[in-house]
């Protein structure tokens, strides 16, 4: 018998299972087509509810245009909870502070890594008030690395944000205002940070001389007390993009001790220098520093000055493609002494009633 051939006999049994299965894939198909042209809204969905995922913790969260987290893992509303947030970070986490008024002085001491800094971020409506011009740091990265604080808004305390022996940080898009000493602070051998896009303003009202815009390193005056007696190496900073004004003090003061940072394409007017607190809106006391690209308008004296306060310090640092608007006496830049500074000849000066610089430009 060939494999194809079926007894005569079996023939009526074989066409009626047949029958039975073709008429049951078209009852289910039709059931099919039913559910599928059903509407899927919660009623018509049965089964667990699936879980919620957890937010990505990415290396480092990008502020939205308005500066506000953009995946925050924590959202905080109170002084309480934001301390607790702080306290409790881990790499990777990113805490947004809701907007609203927040009094007191925040203190961070944990840290991130270099491919999972901790983010802390807001909006400028997100105010992180110290209580008052002489009530300590309101922000203080104490001794915490890898950290990225952006978009949200300082004020109110004697100095604004204090960064202390942090490395690999990146301080971004801040609103820095109302402060009663220096706005933000690099020291205790805080490296390889990056402090950019700041709006930094009305500094100095507690005491003017104190009252600087960004300020890197100590002063040789306080190094005993902040670095055991040895220079303040707060090394490899770069200060970038920050508009700084209406400070009492420099716009930016580099301190002997500190190496090979950059301060580029910065704005600044000083306007509001004071003769207590310092007459140029850059002044460089320590070695090997680029400064490019800035522009600042009116100073009581110099655009940029450099210092040798210390032996062997104030020196190496070259300056390049600054447009200095002194509409003042001064020069655009002044070196005490000339040392081995450099000015390229593609720096301009104007309204500077001693000139480009008390040295011979170079070509660039």
């Amino acid at each position: 018998m060939k494999a194809d051939d079926e007894p005569t006999e079996r023939r009526p049994v074989i066409a009626i299972v047949v029958l039975v299965l073709v008429l049951g894939l078209f009852i289910v198909g039709g059931v099919w087509v039913f559910l599928g042209s059903r509407p899927t809204t919660p009623e018509a969905v049965t089964g667990p509810t699936p879980t919620a995922l957890e937010p990505s913790k990415t290396p480092i969260s990008t502020p939205s245009a308005d500066g506000s987290c953009a995946e925050p893992t924590t959202t905080v509303a109170s002084e309480l909870d934001l301390q607790s947030a702080l306290d409790g970070a881990a790499p990777g986490d990113v805490i947004s502070i809701a907007p609203g008024r927040y009094v007191g002085n925040f203190t961070i001491t944990t840290s991130g890594t270099a491919s999972n800094p901790i983010t802390l971020c807001g909006t400028p409506d997100s105010v992180l008030d110290g209580g008052g011009v002489d009530q300590g740091y309101v922000v203080h990265l104490d001794g915490a690395s890898y950290w990225h604080l952006a978009g949200f808004t300082v004020t109110n305390g004697q100095k604004g944000v204090m960064a202390d022996g942090t490395v690999g940080s990146v301080i971004e898009g801040l609103t820095v205002t109302m402060i009663g000493d220096e706005a933000i602070h690099l020291r205790r051998t805080s490296t390889d940070n990056l402090v950019t896009g700041n709006q930094v303003s009305a500094t100095g009202l507690r005491r003017d001389k104190y009252g600087e815009g960004i300020y890197v390193g100590t002063a040789k005056s306080n190094w005993c007390e902040i670095s055991d007696c040895n220079p303040d190496a707060s090394d490899r900073n770069v200060i970038e993009g920050n508009t700084i004004w209406a400070t009492t003090a420099e716009s930016i003061d580099i301190k002997e001790g500190t190496t090979g940072g950059t301060v580029r394409g910065n704005s600044f007017d000083g306007a509001g220098l004071t003769n207590a607190g310092g007459d140029s809106w850059v002044d460089v006391k320590g070695n090997d520093w680029l400064i490019e690209g800035n522009t600042g308008v009116n100073t009581p004296m110099d655009g940029f000055q450099t210092h040798e306060i210390v032996d062997g310090w104030g020196t190496r640092n070259t300056f390049r493609g600054n447009t200095a608007v002194i509409n003042g006496p001064g020069f655009g830049f002044s070196f005490t002494p000339a040392r081995d500074n450099v000015v390229t000849c593609d720096n301009t000066a104007s309204g500077a009633g001693s000139g480009l610089s008390n040295v011979s430009c170079v070509s660039g």
